[in-house]
């Protein structure tokens, strides 16, 4: 998956534009269960399955991506 394509995911749960490859996830009003609904969307989308806690510790669309990669490497 790529930067561009989870920035997608985060317009569409969070329902805004004013999201870019370093916005802060929560910071945008995002909250745990909308979290959850990223998170089924990678997994539904990339077959790549990451935690609650992955998520917190880097909540952008790129500390996601970089997180598959270390998944998946």
């Amino acid at each position: 998956m790529s930067v561009e394509q989870m920035v997608q995911i985060f317009r569409r749960v969070l329902g805004t534009k004013d999201v870019d490859e370093r916005s802060d996830f929560f910071d945008l009003g995002g909250d745990s269960l909308l979290a959850t609904r990223v998170l089924s969307a990678i997994a539904r989308e990339c077959g790549t399955e990451l935690s609650y806690e992955d998520f917190v510790d880097d909540p952008s669309a790129r500390g996601l991506v970089a997180r598959m990669v270390a998944v998946v490497s």
